[in-house]
């Protein structure tokens, strides 16, 4: 029986980003590109979607994303670095109620943060945001985390080489 509603259709997008990613993509940045474009276009809820970079210890520098233009470097507090401080998704209904949230898009109004963990370090954060309220949950966190472990090889490839 085929799922139905959001959960069928993450698993759709999973197993088209599988399709996609797996032996075809040449590194991390295309395949974060790939996870951004085929999430932004099939869930209607996302506003902006990407990755921001671990760069420091509290900075984030914009990676592969779909949507308006977004902040280029986040530091000290937000959504963004909450996760990779936690290292643990972040579910925000109200991005106005969350202490320190960064607003690189007034129209930003809810969100969800996920680690992209490469051993014992979050190398990345995968970020959307839609412009309504309570967009995301717990329910949004397991299937998202699961395209996000289409990255890990690539990751763990980029880590051996340095």
């Amino acid at each position: 029986m085929a799922a139905t509603g959001r959960a069928g259709r993450y698993e759709r997008i999973y197993a088209q980003l599988r399709d996609l990613i797996e032996g075809k993509s040449p590194g991390p940045v295309a395949a974060m590109a790939t996870v951004c474009a085929v999430l932004h276009h099939k869930m209607s809820h996302h506003f902006w979607t990407g990755f921001y970079l671990v760069a420091a210890e509290d900075e984030l520098h914009v990676g592969p994303y779909q949507g308006p233009v977004a902040c280029q470097v986040l530091r000290d507090r937000g959504v963004c670095l909450h996760c990779v401080r936690t290292r643990r998704p972040v579910v925000v209904p109200d991005v106005g109620a969350f202490p320190g949230h960064i607003a690189c898009d007034a129209r930003s109004k809810s969100e969800i943060a996920l680690p992209v963990i490469d051993g014992e370090r979050v190398a990345a954060v995968l970020d959307i945001d839609s412009d309504r309220l309570d967009q995301f949950d717990e329910s949004d966190v397991e299937p998202l985390m699961k395209i996000l472990g289409l990255l890990e090889p690539f990751f763990r490839a980029e880590t051996s080489t340095q």
